[in-house]
């Protein structure tokens, strides 16, 4: 049994820090089933719903995969936009609104009416919802992790993955 010395306890972790890592992760987790979701129907049956019966199903099959690269094309951009709307509103409500924005457009997208009801219109929709969802979860994932490592106690260093360095939070020049 190793003892710690009572003159140099480790600093208690804050519940805070743990609700802060659990509403990230499952906020990032919805989000990416959300992505996971749609790369499946893309695969699967979007080419037969949004494109025109006669198209040639290779070709139907790399225009729907078009549409789910749409939304990584928009995840820069979202990882932008909620970076300024976190900066400016807070990282809660920028967080908030990036899951209801991923929701909708996930449920809407669902409720599309298909190519034989309503022609080119649904493809464009998909297309258009297909952005919304990118722009949401480059601003959950940026969100997320920024408020996880701002959250992060200063005596622990946070990994920043995927390249996995080490960052060591701004030490202050002034005696503390």
């Amino acid at each position: 049994m190793r003892l710690i010395p009572a003159s140099n306890p480790p600093p208690p972790v804050e519940k805070s820090v743990i609700k802060v890592a659990l509403t990230a992760l499952a906020g990032t987790s919805i989000e990416w089933y959300d992505f996971f979701i749609y790369g499946t129907a893309a695969a699967l049956v979007f080419p037969r719903l949004f494109f025109p019966p006669d198209m040639p199903p290779l070709i139907a099959q790399l225009a729907s995969f078009s549409t789910f690269a749409v939304g990584f094309v928009a995840r820069p951009i979202g990882g932008i936009v909620f970076g300024h709307f976190g900066d400016r509103v807070g990282r809660k409500a920028a967080l908030v609104t990036a899951l209801l924005m991923m929701g909708v457009a996930t449920t809407l997208i669902g409720l599309l009416p298909t190519y034989p009801t309503v022609g080119a219109v649904a493809t464009l929709l998909l297309i258009v919802l297909r952005f919304v969802q990118g722009l949401a979860i480059g601003g959950q994932w940026a969100g997320a992790v920024l408020l996880a490592t701002e959250s992060a106690p200063l005596h622990r260093p946070v990994s920043t993955a995927p390249s996995h360095r080490w960052v060591y939070p701004p030490v202050s020049s002034s005696p503390t």
